[in-house]
């Protein structure tokens, strides 16, 4: 550890050595570009593992208890009350990732007083009647953590929830560190070529119903432009068996494949879709992705911040959600005028190393962090003084 160094403290439910979804590549992504700027991070999480035991990932550690129980998204862990209490004793702030409604019990029974810092990933979009009966512990665990992070500008407008807290809600975005990427090397770039070639629409993402690939397939329909699918998830089969049956040849299905594959298919496609239709999509770590190696984006308006990324008319297209005639028509704009679809891009480029490098993120919550820690009256990180 370094000397005085600040340690923060991670609690969600699942983390990238087992789950691979958004909030855990933010968390990776925090955890790896905090060194930086003074800050050591760990993560506690949840395992199904059945004798979980700690690991060192990437450079940090990742502290893991036994998943007991799963209801509604929500993992709940009797062995995660205990460990959290004796691990957050020896940080000098705990770091939330939000929804997790297990995680705000566990702040209440643990009555740990720590500087706390919860990023609010998403409303909870799906399980309306569960919500009423956890609002009022939600609020009061929103209530309770000196501040809050939302990850746009559009989610923190448009949030019913994070309305009632704009005095103690900052706008950090995600970042990436694009050198955490694998480079393709050129025969496999080579081999992509000439398999599927240089022209094609690509969306990468977990298959899920709020990812709005029923409405890519509409919006496929009549055309011959290739479009990529890659990613696996619930409704996987049902969209290959609808593809199938419409006689969609142009749609290609990849599965999952390797990080240099993805790689590959994100610098040679023409452009990136992402047809989420509902909030559920909170910000679109793909679509970032896409930014980031330079290529135009079309998705729809949502109110998150996928719009944020995507600004309409600059780096792509932004249509109404759940609107095939309007994917298929900015598709088309952007396919038949490669002169325009190239300069979105450039500019989504351009946004990304402005608003999303994980440095900045990095930088930016070093600095809420030592925030927070002044505002409790906290001028030296108490825990690594201990260690």
């Amino acid at each position: 550890m370094k000397e005085n160094a600040m340690r923060v403290l991670h609690f969600y439910k699942t983390y990238q050595s087992e789950s691979y979804g958004g909030v855990e590549q933010t968390i990776y992504q925090l955890c790896k570009c905090s060194p930086a700027s003074g800050i050591e991070s760990e993560v506690l999480t949840l395992s199904e593992s059945p004798e979980p035991a700690e690991l060192m990932y990437h450079g940090h550690k990742v502290h893991r208890v036994k998943l007991d129980l799963h209801i509604a998204s929500t993992g709940f862990s009797f062995s995660a009350i205990k460990r959290f209490a004796q691990l957050a004793d020896d940080f000098d702030l705990v770091h939330y990732h939000f929804p997790w409604p297990f995680m705000d019990l566990v702040h209440f029974v643990t009555r740990i007083n720590k500087p706390s810092v919860v990023t609010y990933h998403s409303d909870i979009v799906r399980y309306k009647a569960l919500l009423q009966l956890y609002r009022p512990l939600m609020h009061r665990f929103l209530s309770s953590v000196d501040a809050i992070v939302a990850t746009s500008p559009n989610y923190l407008q448009t949030s019913s929830v994070l309305a009632g807290y704009k005095d103690k809600t900052q706008v950090i975005p995600i970042g990436l560190d694009k050198s955490n990427y694998p480079t393709p090397s050129e025969p496999l770039m080579a081999e992509w070529q000439a398999r599927i070639g240089d022209r094609f629409f690509l969306f990468v993402g977990a298959i899920r119903y709020y990812k709005g690939l029923h409405i890519l397939l509409d919006a496929a329909r009549g055309t011959n432009y290739p479009i990529v699918i890659v990613g696996a998830g619930p409704i996987e089969q049902e969209l290959k068996q609808r593809a199938a049956e419409e006689g969609l040849s142009n749609v290609i299905f990849l599965g999952i494949v390797s990080d240099e594959d993805k790689v590959a298919l994100l610098r040679q496609c023409y452009a990136l879709v992402f047809p989420s239709h509902l909030r559920s999509e909170a910000f679109g770590i793909s679509l970032l992705e896409g930014a980031m190696y330079g290529k135009p984006m079309i998705s729809s308006e949502i109110g998150t911040g996928t719009s944020y990324i995507n600004n309409h008319g600059e780096t792509g297209i932004v249509v109404p959600p759940s609107d095939p005639d309007a994917f298929r028509a900015a598709m088309q704009q952007l396919w038949d005028d490669p002169g325009q679809a190239q300069a979105m891009g450039l500019r989504a480029q351009a946004r990304y190393h402005k608003l999303f490098t994980a440095r900045v993120m990095g930088e930016s919550y070093a600095t809420l962090y030592r925030d927070v820690l002044a505002m409790r009256g906290v001028t030296e990180p108490q825990a690594s003084l201990r260690a």
